[in-house]
């Protein structure tokens, strides 16, 4: 088994900015030595989330609104009293989405369904320079 490591990086706006990662996810394994195995793509930090969805417009509002219901922004959050950051939402919301997604990956491709796509969420409120890891893991 080989294990490849690599990393993406985006610039995000903040305030639940979903950014669909699937093409450059399928660019970046189409180079690797890797065949088939498992891929691991992860989001470094505490306020996003990586995930899957259908990556088109009502969806993406579909989805920002949902966790607008669930963890709405202007409510008290311990974390705010603590640190006067403002983003306790965003931590809350990041952890309930999950900062990582396990796909298996064939001739160099990501075993995803014909509408299905990887996106970073990212909660935190303002822009932020995100850092993805890419974890390849298989048989070359």
């Amino acid at each position: 088994m080989k294990v490849i490591t690599k990393e993406l990086s985006y610039r995000t706006k903040g305030n639940t900015d979903i950014i669909e990662l699937s093409a450059d996810l399928e660019r970046l394994l189409s180079k690797q030595e890797i065949e088939s195995g498992l891929v691991t793509v992860f989001v470094v930090g505490s306020t996003a989330g990586i995930t899957t969805i259908e990556y088109e417009s009502g969806l993406v509002e579909d989805f920002q609104k949902m966790f607008e219901r669930l963890i709405p922004q202007n409510t008290r959050y311990a974390h705010n009293d603590r640190w006067h950051d403002g983003n306790g939402y965003a931590h809350v919301r990041a952890s309930l989405l999950g900062s990582s997604c396990l796909i298996p990956l064939v001739d160099h491709k990501l075993c995803l369904g014909t509408w299905q796509q990887v996106i970073l969420v990212d909660f935190d409120n303002r822009p932020r320079e995100r850092k993805i890891i890419v974890q390849i893991m298989g048989e070359e």
